[in-house]
């Protein structure tokens, strides 16, 4: 199995503040991440780096992110290539993309097929924004100005550019060994659309996802972007992770054993809600107060 992305304009972040040491551990954790929800374990990773002037200070702190974040996916670094485009990339920019391979033994990837009402989902934390959700970032960024070099509002001890170049966590390490012990039968790797639309892509027919926001805190990085941006419980849903970077499916009597053993494995775990009869899709729902609003809430997706 194949893997391959980038890192959206994450890099736009990274290069505007000097933050290169760490957007390839981002860029293997995308690749990284999309294979173990299919039961694969990834093997061997090539990058891509195009820039219109190489820096070869900016490129080496850029391939040794990479390589980092292939050591803590397990997997190689075996190649890649550097580009050079004058007059495709403004001075200083670069881009990048990524691509792995992995392997599962036939018969037992990770499809969804196993997945039925009655079924538990669990949630493993994130480790921040992750790679998805920076062009609003960005432009929150400029409208309110931010100051990315001071203490973030909500944290006195760290700089806020710290919080949004913290790198994706990569769960292949944690992930595997469980899977390998057949005790998950679906994963959704949570980047685009949220909880709402990623979820809903590991289901079968018939299957519809019920979370309740009330079982996890909202982290303060999210609850600083969903306040700037005046941003609805909904729409937070389908724009960020909103702290819960994986979703597991398991059956109910796996549950004290799955969250053992990746808890064990340094993962937090929160059980955040299950599966229920119905249209293939996913439903997240909160309380008043919960993500700031302002009376009991639900934002539904059908796929």
């Amino acid at each position: 199995m194949a893997g391959n992305d980038g890192v959206g304009t994450k890099v736009k972040i990274a290069i505007d503040h000097d933050r290169h040491d760490a957007i390839g551990i981002d860029l293997v954790a995308m690749c990284a991440n999309d294979l173990i929800v299919q039961g694969a374990e990834p093997l061997f990773f090539l990058d891509y780096f195009a820039t219109g002037k190489l820096d070869n200070g900016v490129a080496e702190r850029v391939i040794a992110g990479i390589a980092e974040g292939c050591k803590i996916a397990g997997c190689a670094l075996i190649g890649g290539e550097t580009a050079e485009m004058p007059g495709m990339y403004a001075p200083g920019d670069y881009d990048l993309a990524g691509f792995c391979v992995g392997a599962v033994e036939r018969g037992e990837q990770l499809t969804g097929d196993r997945v039925a009402p009655g079924h538990v989902l669990l949630g493993l934390v994130s480790s921040g924004v992750h790679s998805n959700g920076y062009s609003l970032v960005r432009r929150l960024a400029a409208d309110k100005m931010w100051k990315m070099d001071r203490p973030a509002l909500f944290d006195p001890d760290r700089l806020l550019i710290d919080y949004l170049t913290e790198p994706t966590r990569i769960y292949v390490k944690s992930l595997l060994p469980v899977i390998r012990s057949g005790q998950i039968d679906a994963l959704a790797h949570i980047t685009g659309g949220g909880l709402l639309e990623n979820v809903p892509r590991v289901l079968p027919v018939g299957a519809h996802a019920v979370i309740d926001a009330d079982s996890w805190e909202l982290p303060r990085l999210m609850a600083f972007l969903q306040a700037q941006g005046n941003i609805e419980p909904g729409e937070m849903a389908r724009t960020f992770n909103t702290g819960i970077g994986m979703v597991l499916a398991v059956t109910p009597d796996k549950v004290a054993g799955v969250t053992a053993a990746l808890e064990l494995a340094g993962e937090t775990v929160f059980r955040i809600g299950e599966i229920v009869a119905g249209e293939k899709g996913c439903t997240v729902k909160g309380s008043a107060e919960t993500w700031s609003a302002r009376e009991a809430w639900e934002a539904v997706h059908n796929a």
